[in-house]
């Protein structure tokens, strides 16, 4: 029975509502059959310049690093990498980077230790008996980076830096003939860079220092005598097996160093927290792949240059390690006693050293007897 009492309820503002709903459903089913446009974003370029010529391994490591951060931003970010010379010259790279010429850079310290000669401790610097792989670990574990971001503060330069693969010892270098002792040193017109170079002149050898492009060319000119570079992939790609014949491995004036990949602070600064993670880690990512692409390469062209090419590779006599060494104790007070922050530098490295170093000479086996129980003596 119907109620007749109760008010009558006018269904059209219901019919309104349901009405006014499958209108504006129809609409969003339209919008959303019309096709999606995506608007792609440009990703952000930095230029970056190597200090390295396009043959060189250090070029094929530089790109590796430059890889990393391309492949993990995802399209958001991008390295344009260029060589030596492309834009400034291989010493130029710092001041390039720092005046944002240059948005980044892969170098190593020692090619603007000109503006400090600390900065070559960041790369190599005097022997203090830890290698390069205990040393980088001091750079991020033992207060290196605090003042490595000091120096750049105290320089003005406005650059954040990484620092990547910790280089094998570099040979003492190529000789027209076999040096016996130190003085057979004395007077040579020699390559070197960095504060390799205070060594060496204190050990009475006459210093030139060149980028890695102008060696062999100085060397066949006689403009200098002997030369070092870093390792012998990249003096046997230099081709510096055809102006010496004598390749003397061993030596405490770069027992060290690093490469540093260098960024424009405002550039860098300017960047979302997640790109400048990449930036970060790469090196971390890169600093692994250059060491295996290192032993690798080394290896194999150690290999020809003593078979293929008839290189007389003879290891560094002891008398100059003793020399080298003596010669480092000197530099290093001279330069302690003028400059305090230098000092500052070299005391750190040194606690770092004393720990870390006693610990792995204690802890390591002797490979050298394994190498020869395995493969026979050492020697060409």
């Amino acid at each position: 029975m119907t109620d007749t009492t109760s008010p009558r309820v006018d269904s059209a503002p219901s019919r309104r509502r349901f009405l006014g709903t499958a209108v504006s459903g129809a609409a969003g089913a339209a919008a959303m059959a019309v096709p999606m446009i995506a608007v792609a974003q440009s990703p952000i370029v930095l230029k970056m310049q190597g200090a390295w010529g396009a043959k060189d391994i250090f070029n094929e490591m530089a790109e590796e690093y430059v890889k990393r951060v391309n492949d993990m931003a995802g399209g958001r970010l991008r390295i344009d990498y260029l060589v030596a010379g492309a834009v400034v010259k291989p010493f130029e790279v710092m001041d390039a980077v720092n005046k944002g010429v240059l948005d980044a850079g892969h170098h190593v310290p020692v090619y603007w230790y000109g503006k400090s000669k600390v900065a070559s401790l960041f790369g190599s610097g005097p022997i203090n008996g830890s290698d390069a792989p205990q040393m980088l670990a001091w750079i991020h574990r033992g207060g290196g980076m605090e003042l490595y971001n000091e120096l750049l503060k105290i320089l003005n330069l406005d650059i954040v830096g990484y620092f990547a693969m910790p280089m094998p010892t570099q040979p003492l270098g190529w000789f027209k003939k076999p040096i016996t002792d130190a003085n057979g040193l004395k007077g040579l017109k020699y390559r070197t860079v960095g504060l390799a170079a205070d060594l060496m002149q204190e050990m009475g050898v006459r210093v030139t220092q060149l980028p890695g492009g102008e060696i062999v060319p100085a060397m066949d000119r006689g403009v200098i005598d002997a030369f070092e570079f870093n390792n012998p992939t990249s003096d046997r790609r230099f081709g510096a097996q055809d102006v010496a014949k004598n390749y003397m491995m061993g030596s405490f004036h770069q027992a060290m160093e690093f490469f540093e990949i260098i960024f424009n602070k405002k550039k860098h600064d300017s960047l979302p927290a997640d790109l400048k993670a990449i930036l970060r880690y790469s090196a971390e990512a890169a600093s692994s792949s250059n060491w295996w692409t290192a032993m690798d390469n080394y290896s194999k062209d150690f290999e020809a240059l003593g078979t293929t090419d008839k290189v007389n590779i003879i290891r560094t006599p002891k008398s100059i390690f003793d020399a080298q060494i003596k010669a480092w104790d000197v530099v290093t007070k001279k330069l302690s006693d003028e400059d305090p922050f230098f000092k500052k530098v070299v005391d750190s490295q040194k606690a770092w050293s004393k720990r870390v170093a006693r610990y792995m000479f204690y802890n390591e086996a002797d490979y050298k007897v394994g190498y020869e129980h395995i493969h026979g003596k050492l020697g060409f």
